[in-house]
């Protein structure tokens, strides 16, 4: 019952609420899962279970299998939420990072074993790019559930920079706001980014 609601509550929180009040989202969701509380798991995935599946998705390549392994990871944060400590780790950081393990089980079951030595270094190499590739696609999404949470006219913005590679005055141009705008909603979408990200990292968590 408890990962029937997480799961139908993926991504529900309002993107329009404030870095403040969102940090306040976590924080009611941290203290659910250190206490069992049943709506724990809805919290947790109420705020980032949209970036959870989006990531599970694109590193297995197949929503349904993603869709199992997000079941693996809700199981995994309930069991471990009583342990989990916000100064170490931020709850989205947190929670990628157990979907990144599950996922990479995952996929290492699809690898069949080498049948020689030559075979097993390739695959030895093969995994070490690939969980390079994974922490920068952890990172993205860990990024892009941060995006998520800025008012939308910031956020926008901000990917056509960090996603696209323009530049303010292409933005400008792209999007037919004023440049003076483009500059005063990036440096408010900058600055509430930084915000949020020295709060998953466990710096100024504190409102």
């Amino acid at each position: 019952m408890l990962l029937v609601q997480a799961v139908a509550t993926i991504g529900s929180l309002d993107v329009a609420s404030s870095p403040r009040q969102l940090r306040r989202h976590d924080r009611r969701a941290v203290t659910a899962l250190k206490e069992r509380a049943p709506d724990a798991m809805a919290l947790v995935m109420e705020a980032h279970g949209r970036s959870v599946l989006g990531f599970l998705t694109q590193m297995l390549g197949d929503r349904v299998t993603a869709e199992d392994v997000l079941q693996q990871v809700l199981i995994e944060v309930w069991q471990r939420g009583t342990s989990y400590d916000p100064d170490r780790a931020g709850l989205l950081t947190w929670v990628l990072t157990i979907a990144r393990s599950r996922a990479i089980d995952e996929l290492r079951r699809r690898v069949p074993e080498p049948i020689d030595p030559a075979g097993l270094t390739m695959q030895v190499e093969a995994a070490h790019r690939g969980e390079s590739e994974t922490d920068q696609l952890l990172e993205q999404w860990r990024i892009a559930g941060l995006l998520a949470r800025l008012p939308r006219d910031e956020a926008n913005l901000l990917r056509l920079r960090f996603y696209e590679g323009l530049s303010q005055s292409e933005i400008a141009e792209s999007t037919g706001v004023a440049l003076g705008t483009v500059k005063a909603r990036m440096v408010n979408g900058l600055c509430q980014l930084r915000d949020l990200l020295e709060a998953e990292e466990g710096v100024a968590a504190r409102p």
